[in-house]
């Protein structure tokens, strides 16, 4: 795997990952806008499905995906899409789109916990201790009494917590080879999902002609084609191409990013409590990226063994 990586392009990973950082940071705005007058589910099914269409036209050369390719896909895209980020819609109707921003940024926590408890992947001291300190800014984002947020953020982490799993099962799942193909068929599963959801909950009824005012279709289409089409593919890409370390760190950009715009353009605070917890979070997410894994203490005590029968023999 670690030789696979190396082979790809500096460029290419440069590219994808300045997408990811700078498209993302900007959705939650995007998101925020079209939340004002569109349904969460029934708008991020929309834009899935036209995203998802156009793409696998464009992909539609070569051999026709296989019924297990359908089925991870849809594995993946419903962990990713319809429940992290049409959930991240959900959330932004009740929370600004910094704070928002502010919690999906603790994925990479997440990523570090599923591969301890699921992968058995052994969690250096600088990465717990960036655990510790990064679910303590979590907790002070969420924190009961926190102007009536605490249960859309708890909402949002679950979801978040979706992301990461997701995120991690696509690293290995039998996916289509071509990455684009892969994206269109997440997002073609994730629009009957968040479709679904979001007819179950009755968003049919909230759907009116302001939502198709200049403003939140300038803002949906910005999320088709960018945030969808561009980023979300470039994230496939990377997923499949480098480490998952390298990956996440698109969450020390998006918060920044979505922070500055959702104060620029939608007037949103930034109190001291918020500095304080996101800053908490950013360099959480240092920590447990930069962090080496310890060697494994089975391979440890073999070299340890070699070493001293070699002391013996001499």
């Amino acid at each position: 795997m670690t030789g696979a990586f190396a082979r790809r392009s500096p460029a290419a990973v440069a590219v994808a990952l300045a997408t990811v950082f700078l498209v993302w940071g900007s959705t939650y705005l995007a998101m925020r806008i079209t939340d004002r007058s569109m349904p969460p589910f029934l708008m991020s099914s929309a834009r899935f499905l036209l995203a998802g269409a156009l793409l696998y036209a464009l992909t539609r050369n070569g051999r026709r995906p296989t019924a297990r390719e359908w089925a991870t896909s849809a594995a993946v895209g419903t962990a990713l899409l319809a429940i992290g980020n049409a959930g991240v819609a959900w959330a932004e109707t009740r929370l600004a789109s910094g704070l928002a921003a502010l919690i999906v940024a603790s994925i990479p926590l997440y990523v570090a916990v599923l591969d301890r408890v699921v992968f058995g992947r052994r969690l250096s001291s600088l990465a717990i201790a960036g655990l510790i300190v990064g679910f303590g800014g979590v907790a002070l984002l969420v924190r009961p009494g926190g102007g009536g947020h605490a249960f859309p953020a708890l909402v949002l982490l679950a979801t978040t917590s979706a992301w990461a799993a997701g995120s991690l099962y696509a690293r290995g799942a039998r996916l289509p080879e071509n990455p684009l193909r892969a994206a269109s068929m997440q997002m073609l599963a994730a629009a009957v999902v968040a479709g679904a959801t979001g007819l179950i909950r009755g968003e049919a009824a909230d759907v009116h002609a302001s939502a198709f005012g200049l403003e939140p279709l300038l803002a949906f289409g910005y999320l088709v084609a960018f945030g969808s089409i561009a980023a979300y593919s470039a994230y496939a890409w990377l997923l499949k191409n480098v480490r998952i370390s390298i990956v996440s760190t698109y969450a020390f950009v998006n918060p920044v990013v979505a922070v500055a715009l959702g104060a620029a353009f939608l007037g949103e605070k930034i109190t001291t409590t918020t500095l304080i917890a996101g800053g908490a979070v950013v360099v959480a997410v240092v920590l447990i990226v930069s962090a080496k894994a310890p060697r494994p203490r089975v391979a440890a005590a073999v070299r340890r063994r070699r070493v001293s029968g070699a002391t013996l023999s001499s």
